[in-house]
């Protein structure tokens, strides 16, 4: 099997450099007026807090979306479920992730509604999108079912549910230079030559885009892997970053703040949160090179995935169709508090050195993490170890995390505003006039697929392949493109790992399992500083009402009963 240098590989794609020109392209064709059914990039990223882009209030480089966003809508109240796969499950179904058989991760639990695989009663956007007469597209990070091998079953791959094309990795999480369960369409592959993830899913998204064909209109999700775990960048990129996070997360998290209110992304009467009581002040930690080093190569990941999708939007420019294209950037929950490989001794042990054989020109990776470099190198994990290369594989941990999140609590896996909150910038210079602009309109990302139905003027099926389809849970974002209301009388919920929440209005009732219920009005205290249990009976008892009713309609079993399975 060929692998490819990068430089051949991007010449066959059509792509004479990695780095295409932006200036000037956005905002460009407004007022040419059209009244065809519009393209759509959905766009996410992987373990990545509400603060990290400059348009939110982060210091790192992203001027694509930060330009996207200036010609198009940000959203200050949107959300995701608190976790990778089951937001890939509401995301791409429309349906609260239990609904669609995801109500955890990717094992079974024995319970239809955690079985940890897409359901028959559920269809994705991509299915719906084909029903309408698009062509369908994916690129990235697929993660809806534990069947990843090569002689597995493969009836929820991508190209088994609505897509046309796939480039991309079925597993959740993997190396960049080799990540496991590498596919296109249905096949896997390897890496060629100079591989690094996130470019491979630009170049892929790309080349789609180039490749379609008029008249038809498409869909395309793209899912980067980039900010998950390992910390893994190009030299290049992370030298930009160099010193530039020496004054650590609490400097970090105060400037974060700041920007935050003045770009009026959160009322300035929302204190910042403290810091977490297992994070140690910056001047008191005796890791500062290291962890300066974790942040820059997180740095670095996100820098990347811009860049890539500033080709993306540039394809677009030039066939014509950067205008009559709806754009969604959204993250699939708040940034990881998981320090994966980064803690204890150094491993394997470097006193001890070991022989490794080089993986063969055509072995499939099929780890998660690999114990080998394609060129036999031991890939190592602990605390004080660099991040960056192929080598090595550790996340970010706790501390960035934390400022990540700013100004919020907690993290991905729980629902509070840290683990749930989500920027979300819409881009769609055909429809959207009023640009620049911020809605505060409370959404979810289970509207994605109202969305797309109704600017597709497509129809969402009762039954589809002969199952009985669940009816869609979203709402259409449409109305808040002109700035008026989103109507949801029903409120919106959340439950992960025995974590769980409900909305409604500006009141949210919370719980950290196996905690007690605490009660916030948003709109006064978005940063849940001021717990109102005690103060507001009333309204705690019909928001656990709404919650018990949900979850009892939603299959949601409770986390002490589950895992006792």
């Amino acid at each position: 099997m060929k692998r490819w240098n990068r430089r051949e590989f991007l010449k066959g794609l059509g792509l004479a450099t990695a780095s295409l020109s932006l200036s000037g392209c956005l905002g460009s064709l407004q007022g040419s007026g059209t009244t065809r059914r519009p393209n759509i990039v959905l766009i996410m990223s992987d373990d990545m807090g509400f603060s990290d882009i400059g348009c939110y209030g982060g210091e790192i480089n992203t001027p694509t979306l930060d330009t996207l966003a200036a010609g198009g809508l940000r959203f200050t109240q949107f959300y995701n479920t608190a976790r990778c796969c089951p937001t890939r499950a509401a995301l791409m179904t429309g349906l609260y992730q239990h609904q669609a058989g995801v109500g955890h991760m990717m094992e079974d639990r024995g319970v239809p509604s955690y079985q940890g695989d897409l359901n028959r009663q559920c269809v994705t956007i991509a299915e719906v999108m084909k029903l309408a007469g698009y062509r369908t597209y994916m690129a990235g990070k697929w993660h809806l079912t534990p069947l990843r091998g090569e002689n597995l079953s493969k009836h929820n791959w991508p190209c088994q549910r609505g897509y046309d094309r796939f480039f991309g990795t079925i597993h959740g999480a993997g190396s960049f230079y080799d990540p496991n369960t590498l596919t296109l369409d249905n096949k896997q592959i390897v890496p060629w030559d100079d591989f690094y993830y996130t470019e491979a899913i630009s170049d892929y998204a790309s080349r789609f885009i180039r490749e379609h064909k008029e008249p038809d209109p498409f869909f395309m999700y793209v899912a980067y892997t980039a900010a998950h775990w390992p910390m893994h960048a190009r030299k290049e990129d992370i030298a930009k970053y160099k010193g530039r996070y020496s004054k650590g997360w609490d400097a970090l998290r105060a400037e974060r703040y700041e920007r935050l209110k003045k770009m009026e992304l959160i009322d300035p009467k929302w204190e910042l949160t403290p810091r977490d009581q297992q994070i140690p002040a910056w001047e008191k930690e005796p890791f500062k090179e290291w962890n300066q080093r974790r942040m820059e190569v997180y740095a670095a990941m996100v820098d990347n995935m811009d860049r890539g999708i500033k080709r993306i939007v540039e394809t677009l420019r030039q066939k014509g169709e950067l205008e009559n294209t709806l754009i969604f950037f959204l993250q699939d929950n708040g940034g990881c508090a998981e320090e994966y490989g980064s803690n204890g001794p150094i491993k394997p042990d470097p006193s001890k050195p070991v022989e490794l054989k080089p993986m063969a020109p055509d072995e499939l990776q099929t780890g998660m993490q690999p114990t080998v470099t394609r060129d036999g190198r031991p890939v190592r994990t602990g605390k004080g170890v660099m991040p960056g290369p192929a080598d090595t594989y550790i996340a970010y941990g706790k501390a960035w995390a934390n400022a990540s999140n700013t100004p919020f609590r907690l993290y991905k896996h729980w629902v509070h505003e840290g683990g749930i909150s989500t920027p979300l910038i819409v881009h769609w210079p055909a429809r959207i006039k009023d640009t620049g602009q911020l809605r505060s309109q409370p959404g979810h990302l289970i509207d994605i697929m109202a969305t797309c139905v109704d600017v597709a003027a497509a129809e969402y099926p009762k039954e589809y392949k002969g199952n009985i389809i669940q009816p869609m849970e979203g709402r259409s974002l449409v109305p808040a493109f002109e700035n008026r209301p989103i109507e949801r009388p029903e409120g919106l919920f959340w439950e992960h790992e025995g974590n769980r929440a409900v909305r409604k209005g500006d009141w949210k009732l919370v719980s950290r399992y196996p905690g007690r219920w605490e009660l916030y009005n948003l709109k006064e205290d978005r940063t849940e500083m001021h717990n109102l249990v005690e103060e507001h009976p009333k309204i705690v008892k019909e928001l656990k009402n709404m919650y018990n009713a949900w979850a009892k309609r939603c299959n949601v079993v409770p986390w002490g009963e589950l895992t006792k399975k």
